[in-house]
This record gives C-alpha cells, structure tokens and sequence, in this order.
C-alpha cells in the first residue's frame, strides 16, 4: 500500500512540477514551464445534459481556479458509467458524486470523500420520485402496479440511485417486480429528457428526484404544471466530494478550505458566491464528510440485492441461500472498507 501511495504521489509531483519550477525560476523559464502545468480535473455528475451541468459549476470553479492559482478544467459527461470510467482510467482528480459512483470511487479507484452537499433548504438529502401526467390514466402508484406490463417506463442509469436504485429497492424488488420486465418498455436517460418524455406522452412514468424535478420546473414551468408526483422514496444522503489519493497535502488544503469555506462568508463576496451555488440545483454549500456517509448508499445496494434474491427463480433453495449468503459477505466487507478509508 505504501509503495502505491507513494507511485500516485509522484505522479502528482510530476503534474505540478512545471507549476513549482516556474514559482522558483521567474521569467522567461517561468513562463515557459506554466505553460506545462497540467490542470486539476474535476469530474461533474451529469444533472440535465453535460453542457447544462458545465455551466452550472463554471463559476464556482473560476473562483477555485483564482483561489489556488492552478487551472482548472471539467470531466463533463453524459452518462454515469461515463463518468466512472474517467475516474477509473485517472482522467479525474475532483468530483462531485453520489451513490454507486461514489461508493465505487472510494473503495476501487483511489478516491476519499472529503465534502458532503449542504441543501438549501435544509434537508439531510434528496427523495426519488416517480412522476406521471397530472391528466393521464394513473393516479396513483395503486394505479401503476395493478397493470403489468401496459406501461411505458423512462428511469436513469442503473449507477443512479434516484433514477434506478430507489425505486428498484422501495417499490419493485419487495413485491417481487423487476422494472425492467414489470413495464411494456423501458427507456433510460436524464431526469430532465425522462420528465419532458412524460409530459409529451413518450412514456407513462418517470423516476427522478427533488433537485431535478425543482430545476425542471424552473426550465419548463408549463409542462412541468401537467406533472404529478405519485410515489416518494426514503430520505437519500447529499452527493459528495471525493479527491484522488496522492494529491499533494498543501494543495489539498487549499482545495478542502475553499470547498468548505464557499459562501459563508459576508459582504459582497459571500453574496456572489452563495448566488453562484444557487445555480447548481438545491446546492446551499459543502460541509466536512468522510467515506462513513457513503453507508446509507451500500445500505441501499444491500437491500435490493437481498430482495432480488429473495423473489428470483432458483433451481434450488441451496442456490438461493448460497447467493444470500454471499451477498451479506460482500455487504460486510463493503462497510469494513468504508470504515477504514
């Protein structure tokens, strides 16, 4: 472990050599040796599209860029799986991240939790819902259930929690349902394309979640008064941040002391700042967090593997209970790694 920590280190010093090189030499080397620098990459959760999610962070990272006097670029992607692909080929050095990603992050690809999301108002976390058209033939998630197989379903990637495991865990897997063959069809994308695919009549329902549903509504504030909400899930832990190992501690306690330190403080300053959260749905600011608040996620994942094992086809008992078995070791160990990061 130590020889690897040690390998990653280096590999940060070899990024922001140039950076040093030109502190200490002055121009013109300085000048030349800056334009080496290789960036601090930061790695976006889709929210909408990529564009959309881009711009949300722009300002927020401008002032990052400024703080540490180190470029800044984005991992913008469209998709979950894409995102983690980047983390784990080392393309990413910062993210803001949830759930299976998260969880995946720290305990596989080299990251630690260093912040957790502070909501703006108040809550401890976001809710999934399951959306339909206010006008539309189900009412309510009674409704939905009693007609296997006529509906048409829009939900998010399988790493979404929101979009995929939420739903799967609280209103599927413990009546026995897998959406993916409950539903007539199935279709997968953002909150933001699935809401607008339930309000053009693509599909009957769609999963997302507060944040989402809010920022949809302030997008499209007409179609989003023909939606209805007709199922809400258990309260869901805020997304984190999580920063590479090896990371040079000085420049991580300027990263940390920002993040920790944006928009709490007053004047003029603290107005722009918090003004530049609030384009970032829900997000009032970052609060200290270590990889212990990724439990209720590994939790969740626990639970719906449980209930998909419980209510699947097995040739025997023996296999069901070798696979339960199983999932409760992999569960424990998840937790064990948890606690050590």
């Amino acid at each position: 472990m130590e020889a690897r920590t040690s390998g990653r280190s280096r590999g940060w010093l070899r990024r922001i050599g140039g950076w040093a090189l030109a502190l200490a030499c002055g121009p013109p080397m300085a000048a030349l040796a800056a334009e080496a620098v290789e960036p601090i990459r930061f790695g976006i959760l889709p929210i909408g599209s990529a564009a959309e999610s881009r711009e949300q962070w722009r300002p927020l990272l401008a002032d990052l860029e400024k703080r540490l006097g180190h470029p800044i670029t984005t991992v913008s992607v469209s998709s979950y799986a894409g995102l983690s692909g980047a983390i784990g080929e080392q393309r990413v050095d910062i993210a803001f991240l949830s759930g299976r990603l998260a969880v995946e992050a720290v305990l596989r690809q080299h990251m630690s939790v260093f912040a957790q999301f502070e909501r703006s108002d108040g809550a401890k976390g976001n809710v999934a819902l399951l959306v339909v058209r206010a006008d539309g033939p189900i009412h309510d998630l009674t409704g939905l259930l009693a007609h296997p197989g006529r509906w048409r379903y829009a939900r998010g990637e399988p790493l979404s929690v929101t979009g995929y495991v939420a739903p799967e865990a609280e209103v599927f897997a413990p009546r026995g349902l897998n959406s993916d063959t409950f539903f007539g069809r199935v279709r997968v994308g953002n909150h933001q394309n699935n809401a607008l695919a339930v309000v053009n009549g693509e599909v009957d329902v769609s999963s997302g979640n507060n944040p989402d549903l809010d920022l949809f509504r302030r997008n499209f504030p007409e179609q989003a008064a023909q939606l209805k909400v007709i199922w809400r899930s258990s309260l869901i832990p805020s997304g984190v941040l999580v920063v590479r190992a090896g990371m040079p501690p000085a420049l991580r306690k300027q990263l940390t002391d920002f993040m920790l330190g944006y928009g709490k403080g007053g004047g003029a300053t603290g107005e722009r700042e918090r003004d530049n959260l609030a384009r970032i749905p829900d997000l009032a600011g970052f609060v200290p967090a270590n990889s212990l608040v990724l439990r209720p996620f590994s939790d969740m994942e626990y639970t719906l593997q449980r209930q998909q094992a419980q209510h699947g086809r097995w040739v025997s008992d023996a296999a069901r209970d070798a696979r339960l078995r199983q999932i409760e070791v992999d569960h424990n160990q998840v937790v064990q790694e948890l606690q050590a990061h």
